[in-house]
Order: C-alpha cells, then sequence, then structure tokens
C-alpha cells in the first residue's frame, strides 16, 4: 500500500493547481484529474469490498497484460465510464475531504481476500493484487498528465 499512498500524497501535493488548463494536454484540469483518480480508486475499492469470488471469471485481454506488464497507460486511447467523470466546478476543500476518504477506503485493501476481484471495462475481472497494480498505473497515469499540464501552464 506503500506506493498508492505515496501516489494520493502526490496528489495532494497538486490540489493547489487544480485551476490549472492546458487543453493541447486535456480538457480537464488538474482538480479534474485529481476527483477523476480518487473517484476511481474509490469505485474499484467499494467494487473489491462487493464482489463474490465465487463470480470471478479469467478470460485472456491483450490490452490488460500490455497495460500492466508495461505499466502504463496510453494516453488519448481510453474513455472513462460516466461513474467515474467528476463533475464541474471542483472546489480545493472538497478535493481535500475527497483524498481524506480515499486514504480511509485505501486501507481496507489490507483486510481483503486476494480472491476478491473488480471487473474492468476493458480489461474485465482483476483479482486484487492485480487490480492495487491497476490502481496504481491509473494514478501515475493521471499525475503525469497533471504534471504536463503544470509544467506547460508556467511556460
Amino acid at each position: 500500500m506503500n506506493k498508492i499512498n505515496n501516489l494520493l500524497n502526490q496528489l495532494e501535493a497538486k490540489i493547489s493547481n487544480g485551476e490549472n488548463l492546458n487543453l493541447v494536454i486535456s480538457k480537464g484540469n488538474v482538480a479534474w484529474h485529481i476527483e477523476h483518480s480518487l473517484l476511481t480508486i474509490n469505485l474499484i475499492i467499494n467494487a473489491l469490498i462487493q464482489s463474490n469470488p465465487k463470480n470471478y471469471k479469467w478470460k485472456f485481454s491483450f490490452i490488460r497484460m500490455v497495460v500492466l506488464l508495461m505499466k502504463k497507460i496510453p494516453r488519448g486511447k481510453v474513455k472513462s465510464p460516466k461513474v467515474v467523470l467528476p463533475e464541474e466546478n471542483i472546489s480545493n476543500d472538497s478535493l481535500v475531504k475527497h483524498l481524506l476518504l480515499t486514504k480511509d477506503s485505501i486501507m481496507k485493501l489490507e483486510s481483503l481476500s486476494k480472491d476478491k476481484y473488480f471487473t474492468h471495462p476493458y480489461f474485465g475481472d482483476l483479482k486484487l493484487n492485480q487490480t492495487i497494480v491497476f490502481l496504481e498505473i491509473h494514478t501515475q497515469h493521471h499525475l503525469e498528465i497533471i504534471e504536463d499540464i503544470i509544467s506547460n501552464k508556467q511556460k
């Protein structure tokens, strides 16, 4: 859990840049990317908690294999499900509160059975350990976008 907690701390450090926007890099501002990351983490953790390991179905997925091995999500190739799309006008206060809730949610991962799983819309079913790796990759992906927005904003 150290890596995901470190990534959350990095997201927290970017909250003050929430208004930064660079349309060449992304339609969303920094706050949007932080909120999207937090929504994704919380949704996936809730899905893990509610999952029934008896319903897990392994299926080969080339894209899952590539993303999990390369630890990289290609930019602009995948559309996020509506359920993890942030609302407009995200305040710094709401991000701080959501971040604290997410840090609490992360702690729940430690007590989950390794047989718990999450069904990813493109990858299929991911058991707990694969899901944690995906959360790290996804969060890092958005942190890199945030860094690009901030660095180009300051030029």
